[in-house]
C-alpha cells in the first residue's frame, strides 16, 4: 500500500478519493508527546468512501492546522483490505508509542 503526499486537512473534499481506502492525519508543525516518544501522527482511519470520512473528520475540526494523506496505490482498496491496513497502522503505532494516536487540543 502506498500513500500520496500530505495536504491541508481543509482540502480533503477536493483531494481525497470517493473510494475505499485509508487516511492519516498529522499535526502540521511540531510533534505530539506520547508515553514512549513523539510523533506527528494523530489519527488513522479506514473508510468505504475516504472523501466523505475525511471530510466529516475535517468538519469536526474546522480550525485545525493539520495535514492529511490517503492511500493511492492501489487506487481503491477493498473495504476489508482498508480496514486491515488501518488496524495494522494503529497496532504498530500503539506498540511503538505506548498508546493509540490522539487528537490534541487546538
Amino acid at each position: 500500500m502506498k500513500f500520496g503526499p500530505w495536504y491541508p486537512l481543509a482540502d480533503v473534499a477536493r483531494r481525497a478519493p470517493d473510494a475505499p481506502g485509508v487516511f492519516q492525519v498529522r499535526v502540521a508543525e511540531g510533534l505530539v508527546d506520547y508515553p514512549r516518544g513523539k510523533s506527528a501522527m494523530i489519527h488513522y482511519a479506514a473508510a468505504d468512501d475516504v472523501r466523505a470520512a475525511a471530510a466529516a473528520f475535517a468538519a469536526r475540526h474546522p480550525e485545525a492546522p493539520w495535514w492529511c494523506r490517503h492511500t493511492i496505490e492501489p487506487e481503491s482498496l477493498a473495504p476489508a483490505d482498508a480496514a486491515a491496513l488501518a488496524a495494522r497502522l494503529l497496532r504498530d503505532f500503539t506498540a511503538r508509542f505506548g498508546v493509540a494516536p490522539s487528537i490534541p487540543a487546538i
